[in-house]
């Protein structure tokens, strides 16, 4: 069983891939992770909140790319 992941501990620097099966929390996790970074919480960069804008997150699923 793979390691669970802590949205709320979870370094916000760099880059990160999230991959997991149907309905295990992947959308909850990325909306809290976006949110950390918009409340300043482990404020990384600038040093300051990000604005929504600054934040880019990407999601793929194979009814996407059909």
């Amino acid at each position: 069983m793979a390691e669970r992941l802590d949205p709320l501990a979870l370094p916000l620097q760099g880059s990160r891939l999230i991959e997991a099966s149907a309905g295990t929390g992947k959308t909850w996790t990325i909306a809290a992770l976006a949110l950390r970074l918009v409340l300043g919480h482990g404020a990384v960069g600038p040093g300051r909140p990000l604005l929504p804008g600054e934040i880019l997150v990407m999601s793929f699923t194979k009814a996407a790319t059909r």
